[in-house]
Parts: structure tokens; C-alpha cells; sequence
């Protein structure tokens, strides 16, 4: 299987489960940091999908920047998650979840475990499976992300 059909088929999944009901789509810019056999920043963004705090759902694409073979790298990645935490009668609204998911690049694909604080910070693990090189370098192996996901809405509060 491809890269193109993995996406497809992980995008008619999450699209089918986001047609049976009426969700709130919320959207958020994400930045953090990569490793996966090298270091990289990450830029871009997510969409959450949200019928109740129990069960959410994430979209998001972005770009991995950082150095492999001493050569500047650029690379696009899809992602998408799962946030649960059934928790219930608690004072404060869900404070963490459990977080299942997956990424893929053009280089590699990743499954993901890990855990989300608020769903506005990540920290995820995984292995990654190598597509092709980076500059010569496979990319696979351990993977570990962590992410800030910061809501449009409190941006635009902020410069108000």
C-alpha cells in the first residue's frame, strides 16, 4: 500500500465518522518538535472535531523542517488522532486524555500513542516505518512528538 492510498483510506474513515453526527469543528494552529532519527520542527495545523468531551477527533497537516546529511529538509505531513477520556462527574472539564493516532510524510508512516493535556498539549510516541530517504537517511524507528495546539479563537481574542 502507498502513501496516497494509506491517506485515502485514513480520510474516508474519519470522514464517515464525522458524518453520523453533528460535530463542532474547531480549528488550531499547531507547532512543536519531531524526532524521528533527526530533529525537526513542526508548523501547521489541525481541525478538532468535537460532539462531547469524551471521544475527539483530529485532523491536521503540517510541515517537518529541520537537517539531514548537513542539508536543509522540508516535510509535508498528515496526521490524525483519537482523544479519549470517559472519565466521569469530575469538578474540572477533562483535564488529560489518551491519545491514539497516526502520521505520515512522504518518507515514513507512524503509528502514535500518548497523552494530551487539555487537548492543547501532546506528547506521543511511536515507530516509525520508512516510504523513502530523507537526503540519503532512512527515517525510521522511534518517533516522539510533542505538540502545542494552540486554538484560532484564543489568537484572535488575544489581539483584540
Amino acid at each position: 500500500m502507498n502513501f496516497r492510498s494509506a491517506i485515502a483510506v485514513l480520510s474516508v474513515f474519519f470522514l464517515s465518522i464525522v458524518a453520523k453526527a453533528q460535530y463542532t469543528v474547531h480549528k488550531m494552529v499547531s507547532v512543536g518538535y519531531t524526532y524521528q532519527n533527526q530533529s525537526f520542527g513542526e508548523v501547521g495545523g489541525k481541525l478538532l472535531f468535537l460532539k462531547n468531551d469524551d471521544v475527539i477527533y483530529r485532523l491536521g497537516g503540517s510541515a517537518l523542517m529541520g537537517s539531514a546529511h548537513s542539508q536543509f529538509a522540508i516535510m509535508p505531513k498528515l496526521q490524525a488522532d483519537v482523544l479519549l477520556n470517559f472519565q466521569r462527574n469530575v469538578d474540572f472539564y477533562h483535564s488529560y486524555y489518551f491519545l491514539v493516532g497516526a502520521e505520515g510524510t512522504n518518507k515514513y508512516v507512524a503509528p502514535k500513542i500518548g497523552v494530551s493535556l487539555f487537548g492543547i498539549l501532546d506528547l506521543t510516541g511511536g515507530y516509525a516505518f520508512p516510504i523513502g530517504d530523507l537526503n540519503g537517511k532512512e527515517m525510521k524507528g522511534l518517533n516522539i512528538n510533542f505538540t502545542l495546539n494552540i486554538p484560532t479563537v484564543f489568537i484572535h481574542d488575544m489581539f483584540k
